[in-house]
Order: C-alpha cells, then sequence, then structure tokens
C-alpha cells in the first residue's frame, strides 16, 4: 500500500506504470523546506520499490511554479554545519532522482527557481510549459546553490553560460532555456503533462533493462566529478558564516534591496 506523504501528491496509473509526483505546497509557490525534500527522497524510494511503476512524471501544483525555490526562513535559522548538512541531504536524495533506472520526466510549470531547478535539473529530461521561468538566484542572498546546482548546471549548458548564470542570478524564459540544453521540448501549459505522459510512454515501449543501463552509462560519466559536489556543500556551509548571508536573507525577508559587503 503506497505511503501517503504531507508535502506530496503521489498519482500512479496502473495501465501506463507512470507515476506522477506532485510538490504540493501551493501557498508557498511549492517551495522546498527540510520536509518536502524528505518527502521526495522518500517518494522516490517507494517508486525505486515498486514494480508497477515504470516511469515518473515530477512536477508542481497549480500553474505559476513548479518550485519557487527554498524556504528562505528555515534557511535563515541555520548555522555552517547545519547548512552543510542540509546541502549533503539535499544532494543525496536529488541524487537518487539521477540515479534512478527508472526514467524521469521534469514537468516544470512557471517558476522553477534556486533548489526547484536543482530538482529539474536532477530529472533525467525536462519539458517546460511555455510559462516557465528558470534560474539561480542565490548570489542575492548572500549564498551558492547547494542542491548540486552549481554541477548539474555547468553539465547541461556549459561551464561559461553556467557560470554568466549562476553569478548573474539571471531568470530564464522557457524559449531561452530550450536554446541552452537546460530543457528538452517547449509546449502550452495545458498540453504539459500530455505531452510529458506521451513522451514517458515512448520509452516505456523500449525494453527496461537497456533503458536502466543508458541512464547508468550516462551517469557514470559524470561520477568522475563527484568531488564538486563536496566543494558545493562546503561552500554553502561557509556561506552561512558570512555577514552577506545574514543581510541577504533578511532583506528578502523584509522585501527591501540587500547591501552587501562582501564580509
Amino acid at each position: 500500500m503506497p505511503v501517503s506523504f504531507a508535502t506530496l501528491l503521489y498519482d500512479l496509473d496502473a495501465a501506463s506504470g507512470i507515476l506522477t509526483i506532485t510538490v504540493n505546497r501551493p501557498d508557498k509557490l511549492n517551495a522546498l523546506n527540510a520536509a518536502t525534500i524528505e518527502d521526495i527522497g522518500s517518494a522516490f524510494m517507494q517508486a525505486q520499490d515498486d514494480a508497477q511503476v515504470r516511469g515518473i512524471v515530477l512536477t508542481g501544483s497549480g500553474e505559476k511554479a513548479f518550485v519557487a525555490g527554498a524556504d528562505i526562513a528555515e534557511l535563515a535559522g541555520l548555522d555552517v554545519l547545519a547548512a552543510r548538512k542540509a546541502s549533503e541531504r539535499g544532494q543525496e536524495i536529488f541524487g537518487r532522482i539521477e540515479e534512478s533506472r527508472k526514467p524521469v520526466v521534469a514537468a516544470v510549470n512557471g517558476f522553477a527557481l534556486g533548489g526547484g531547478c536543482e530538482l529539474a535539473m536532477a530529472c533525467h529530461m525536462r519539458i517546460a510549459a511555455d510559462n516557465a521561468r528558470f534560474g539561480q538566484p542565490e548570489v542575492n542572498l548572500g549564498l551558492i546553490p547547494g542542491y548540486g546546482g552549481t554541477q548539474r548546471l555547468a553539465q547541461l549548458v556549459g561551464k561559461g553560460k553556467a557560470i554568466e548564470l549562476l553569478l548573474t542570478a539571471d531568470m530564464v524564459k522557457a524559449d531561452e532555456a530550450l536554446r541552452l540544453g537546460l530543457v528538452n521540448h517547449v509546449v502550452p501549459q495545458a498540453e504539459l503533462l500530455d505531452f510529458s505522459r506521451q513522451l514517458l510512454a515512448r520509452i516505456l515501449g523500449k525494453a527496461p533493462l537497456a533503458v536502466g543501463l543508458c541512464l547508468d552509462s550516462v551517469n557514470a560519466y559524470y561520477d568522475q566529478q563527484r568531488h564538486g559536489y563536496q566543494t558545493e556543500a562546503q561552500g554553502f556551509g561557509r556561506c552561512f558564516a558570512s555577514d552577506d548571508f545574514k543581510e541577504g536573507t533578511t532583506a528578502f525577508l523584509e522585501k527591501r534591496p540587500a547591501a552587501f559587503t562582501g564580509n
């Protein structure tokens, strides 16, 4: 019997074998807090162990946001050690998505910012609604991405463009994300889930063992660079000791421009 989740909807279509996991915090634009990240980890573990699940669509509730970012109020209360542990835990759970031997498609509706962009990038493929927006705005808060964003963004769009997006915190529209290789397809909002499920259905008509081995083989190339994730987690933690992080998060919560000092 599937377990229910406080922050997710878990809907398996037994006929097709396609599981739809929906981040369901629409009042918070589906922002990631610790409980949501743990639910995502548990849901993917459950999916891997369920022989009825053959492929997974991951999306967000409503039309405004896939996942609009992390829960800044929660992050603001962390110290250096807790922040590094949170980063490592998020990396572990997002790695669970990436390493799934069942194909995972992110159906990105609306904003996919910060942790939401990182979550989408952990999926094997990304389908964007025409209203989707992507970005890693962490530097606006005196932070860096902590759930693999510095690594996967470079893998998907190349080093130079990844650095530009990370350092400027620029938001990318769906058509630009397609041009950069950040997403696989852009479709009208109303067609997003149907298109994503149709793509999965095509894949599920292939040999399951071969599909899983393709995913393993592609991921193996990037396993040579695992130290990058450790560097990211260390850097994420270090940010929490800075005055700029305190100023950035306080300014965000107070809805005012931040005045950074570099300390």
